[in-house]
């Protein structure tokens, strides 16, 4: 993992945990608001084969809006990204780290990007057990 990012690998359809990801998101509060395919668009557009990979974009409305009232420019940092990606050894979820990214805002959201942290990682609880 990175530094700004934290999950793991786990067995299974890589359609079914993506399924999976979307709804443990929706039981913290999350809702999808973009999914990128990133493996049709290198296909479209590079004509480059690669593994399933998508990027969904989650938020959680009370606490972007907590997040974006402390500080409007917070918006460039949002939505959180959950990558759901395939591998040799299984289906790997990355989720950011909000208390790595928030960090560049500085004071003031620390305890924000914490709760943030804190339900991310029940969804990585749940998904990847």
């Amino acid at each position: 993992m990175s530094q700004y990012t934290f999950g793991g690998v786990v067995d299974g359809d890589f359609e079914s945990v993506r399924e999976h990801v979307v709804e443990a998101l929706g039981n913290e509060g999350f809702g999808v608001l973009t999914e990128i395919d990133v493996a049709a668009t290198m296909k479209a557009k590079l004509d480059k084969d690669v593994p399933p990979y998508r990027i969904l974009g989650a938020c959680n409305p009370s606490l972007a809006f907590e997040a974006i009232s402390h500080d409007p420019h917070i918006g460039a940092l949002l939505p959180c990204n959950v990558v759901v990606r395939q591998t040799k050894t299984g289906v790997a979820v990355d989720f950011m780290d909000p208390q790595s990214v928030l960090a560049l805002v500085g004071d003031g959201v620390g305890e924000l990007a914490a709760e943030v942290r804190g339900r991310l990682n029940k969804v990585k609880e749940s998904v990847l057990g």
